[in-house]
């Protein structure tokens, strides 16, 4: 008889409302919504790049 009352119990299957789950994350959500793409280059990472182009051209030879 122990073997059967046993039975019913592994057969028990607890089962979760849709009340019943975790909150979801209020953080997450509000980034998903967010504009979300690349990032823009500072403004010193930008003057840098320029004075790069600036230095590069300079040293080019010029074709007259």
């Amino acid at each position: 008889m122990a073997n059967k009352a046993l039975a019913r119990r592994q057969k028990l299957v607890i089962r979760l409302e849709p009340s019943q789950r975790a909150p979801r994350n209020p953080y997450a959500v509000a980034a998903k919504q967010r504009a979300a793409g690349p990032h823009k280059a500072s403004n010193s990472a930008q003057r840098q790049a320029q004075q790069r182009l600036l230095k590069a051209k300079l040293k080019e030879p010029e074709d007259d």
